[in-house]
């Protein structure tokens, strides 16, 4: 097969992933291979996995279901509630490294904290880098990583008022 032909396949491919993480509640890797081998795309788990991350696509709890999600599916969501929601879903712990905040999810969710603290728009944060389980959240000084902690564990134990 030719380059561009390989190119445009994984294009329609990751198009039709895509679709079908908008449409359908996939929670599995598995689920979005057989859905795409219903289309007619022959996939292994490692391209589906390559896939998934190219396109980045995030796990979320909906409806009491973790599935797939698309970053624009969560666009604008991250209101302080949709941010508290995540901490008190996602967060196990809140550090301080003297200006970073350092928070531990379970693993293969540091991603989707990481998207909800950017969008939020947390005026002591100044950036974030997401691992698998663990997020740096910079600061422009440790007084600022100090109240960001304060608020993040605040609004993971569901007070509204910060």
């Amino acid at each position: 097969m030719h380059k561009n032909e390989m190119s445009e396949l994984k294009d329609r491919r990751q198009k039709a992933m895509a679709d079908l993480i908008r449409e359908h509640a996939l929670a599995s890797q598995e689920e979005v291979a057989a859905r795409l081998s219903a289309l007619g795309f022959e996939v292994t788990q490692a391209t589906v996995s390559r896939d998934l991350d190219q396109i980045g696509a995030l796990k979320i709890r909906r409806n009491g279901r973790i599935t797939y999600a698309l970053p624009d599916q969560l666009t604008g969501a991250a209101t302080p509630s949709r941010l508290a929601s995540v901490l008190r879903d996602w967060v196990r712990s809140v550090d301080i490294a003297a200006t970073i905040v350092v928070l531990k999810t379970p693993p293969g969710s540091a991603h989707l904290v990481g998207v909800a603290l950017d969008e939020a728009g947390l005026p002591e944060l100044v950036g974030n880098i997401c691992g698998d389980d663990t997020i740096f959240a910079a600061c422009r000084s440790a007084a600022d990583a100090g109240k960001a902690a304060a608020r993040l564990k605040a609004l993971a134990a569901g007070e509204t008022s910060v």
